[in-house]
C-alpha cells in the first residue's frame, strides 16, 4: 500500500486543480463552495478515478460513470464499492464515506435508483476488504460479450 505522503501530495494536487478549474470557469463559479463530499472525492479518489470519474480503464481503474450504476444494481456490487482498497483503507470516517458515495451516485450515475449509503452499511463492508479486486469485480460485472 502506498505511503501516506504521496497520497497527500496527489490529493493536494487534485484540490489545486479543482480550485484552478473553479477560477478559470469564471468568478461566479469560483465563489461557490464545493460540497464536502465532492471535495473528499477530489482529494481521495480523483487521483486514480480522475475528477470527472473517467478512471484509467487501460490501467484497470474503471470509469465510474459506466461502472458505478452497474455495481449498484446488486448487493454484491454495493459491498464491492466499499471494500475496494481505496475506500476500505481511506482515512475518511464511515460517515464521510457514506456521504461521499451518496454524492457520487447522482454525480456519476444520474437516474440510478439506489438507496443511500449509511454509516452502518459502510462500517459493515469496510472491515471486510478484498484480496483480489479485479477478480471480485469480474465476478460481479462479467465482461461484455
Amino acid at each position: 500500500m502506498a505511503s501516506a505522503a504521496p497520497r497527500r501530495a496527489r490529493a493536494r494536487a487534485a484540490l489545486l486543480a479543482a480550485a484552478a478549474y473553479g477560477l478559470l470557469a469564471g468568478p461566479a463559479h469560483a465563489q461557490q463552495r464545493l460540497p464536502r463530499a465532492q471535495a473528499n472525492y477530489l482529494l481521495h479518489c480523483s487521483g486514480c478515478h480522475l475528477p470527472d470519474g473517467a478512471g484509467k480503464p487501460a490501467a484497470g481503474i474503471p470509469d465510474m460513470r459506466a461502472t458505478l450504476p452497474r455495481l449498484l444494481a446488486s448487493a454484491a456490487g454495493r459491498a464491492f464499492v466499499i471494500q475496494v482498497p481505496g475506500t476500505s483503507g481511506s482515512d475518511l470516517s464511515d460517515a464521510e464515506i457514506a456521504e461521499l458515495f451518496n454524492w457520487m451516485v447522482p454525480a456519476f450515475g444520474p437516474g440510478v435508483a439506489s438507496p443511500g449509503f449509511t454509516r452502518q452499511e459502510v462500517a459493515r463492508y469496510r472491515h471486510d476488504p478484498l484480496d483480489d479486486v479485479m477478480a471480485r469485480r469480474a465476478s460481479i460485472l462479467p465482461a461484455p460479450r
